[in-house]
């Protein structure tokens, strides 16, 4: 894919670890010039109070053959989005892909009823899950509007086939509505985008070896089938460039009107264009899911790969 979106621009909202980065630097690889915005930087961490940095993403999105420019931004502040917004059209006069990964992964309050739950927590998540990924749309699109064959993203935990299907109880309703309401979401951007020639689709990864994932389970990206309390559908999980790589298929795609407001996997999206994982396997984590991980069936995650 190297080279293919030479002259693109892209804004990754979320692109500070896990599939945010991952698509940041995916997007990079095949030429782009990216925006990767979070609030963790290296003079000031973010809540989370991890060590991975949006100046990290940059350097990696550079090293990978794009331009990786950090700016710090909390997207629910709009101020702050639309200023980000600004500084995009004064520098580039474009906007070719915008990715929302807005989640807030620390605001989980596992294996609780609604009334249960943290409220502060809860309503939180849904200004971080669904408000900051609408603020950043009101401003982001129109200057993506501007041009033909535009891409939004939202990145979302589970199909809208998934999602009719199946409550995850264990995540409770606050995640429940904030993942699913990014089908809907979609849908609205795509319908609006679709006279000025743009697309708009919902993205879930499968099960994701994010860099809180591997420390999770004890493991690095190198060893991390070695794990001694991962489950056994750990063996489906997959690296944050798979989720990158169904990005870049997309938004390389001339035809990728076609998936114009529709719910989508990187499994489904590998199958389709031809990408793999970094190991060269094209994991189908919401298939095994769906199969055997849920309904409590045997099988291999090896056979899903």
């Amino acid at each position: 894919m190297t080279g293919q979106l030479h002259g693109k621009v892209a804004l990754v909202a979320g692109a500070t670890r896990g599939a945010g980065r991952g698509i940041a630097v995916e997007l990079g690889a095949a030429g782009a010039t990216v925006y990767g915005t979070g609030r963790s930087t290296r003079e000031q961490r973010s809540d989370y109070d991890r060590p991975e940095t949006i100046e990290d993403t940059a350097e990696l999105v550079t090293a990978a053959g794009g331009t990786g420019i950090p700016v710090r931004v909390d997207h629910t502040d709009p101020d702050q989005v639309r200023d980000l917004v600004r500084r995009i059209e004064a520098e580039q006069g474009r906007l070719d892909v915008l990715v929302n990964d807005l989640g807030g992964e620390n605001l989980m309050d596992w294996n609780r009823p609604i009334w249960e739950q943290d409220l502060d927590k809860g309503l939180r998540r849904l200004r971080v899950g669904i408000e900051a990924h609408m603020i950043t749309a009101h401003f982001a699109l129109k200057l993506l509007s501007k041009r033909p064959g535009g891409l939004v993203v939202e990145l979302t935990d589970g199909t809208a086939e998934v999602h009719e299907q199946y409550y995850r109880s264990d995540c409770g309703a606050f995640f429940d509505i904030a993942k699913t309401s990014m089908h809907r979401l979609a849908r609205a951007e795509g319908e609006e985008l679709r006279e000025f020639g743009g697309t708009a689709v919902s993205l879930t990864p499968g099960w994701l070896r994010s860099e809180m994932m591997l420390e999770h389970f004890g493991v690095t990206e190198e060893n991390w089938r070695e794990s001694a309390t991962a489950p056994e559908g750990f063996g489906i999980a997959e690296s944050p460039a798979y989720i990158g790589r169904a990005v870049v298929a997309l938004a390389a795609d001339p035809d990728v009107a076609r998936w114009n407001t529709q719910s989508l996997s990187s499994g489904y999206l590998a199958k389709v264009y031809g990408f793999t994982d970094v190991d060269g396997s094209q994991p189908d984590a919401w298939r095994y899911i769906q199969e055997v991980e849920w309904p409590g069936n045997p099988g291999d995650p090896a056979d899903y790969r």
